[in-house]
């Protein structure tokens, strides 16, 4: 039976990513080392959400590599239970919507994007009903 473990995206700075992800609601679970000759080559962060442990997997490789978000990419889609309120919350930590939120088609759900410091995509689905 398969069963969904994570999404992994490569960062560029640990603790932008960090409070970016921790705004839209995601906990923090643990750091890992990857240790590779006696050097530290990178490091992974573990975020969970709602009652689903370690759904997120960040990664920062310690080489100061960059990285091209390519075109097969799309986005990461989470349930806000009020998008406007969510919207509040993350305006204040400077966080802004790529555009207003709309609907993809009349009665759907309203929805939004916003992006995490290395430009990845994040959609964020109203279920409030609004």
């Amino acid at each position: 039976m398969a069963e969904f473990l994570h999404t992994m995206v490569r960062i560029t700075d640990p603790e932008k990513s960090r409070t970016f992800y921790e705004a839209l609601g995601f906990r923090f679970e643990r750091d890992m080392d990857i240790v590779r000759n006696g050097e530290k080559e990178a490091t992974n962060y573990f975020f969970s959400l709602g009652d689903d442990a370690s759904v997120l997997e960040l990664t920062f490789n310690h080489d100061g590599r960059s990285y091209d978000l390519g075109t097969g990419y799309g986005h990461i889609a989470i349930a806000a239970d009020d998008l406007d309120e969510t919207l509040a919350a993350l305006n204040e930590q400077g966080i802004e919507p790529e555009r207003e939120p709309y609907r993809v088609n009349e009665g759907g759900s309203r929805i939004c994007f916003v992006q995490d410091p290395d430009g990845y995509r994040i959609e964020l689905i109203d279920r409030s009903g609004k």
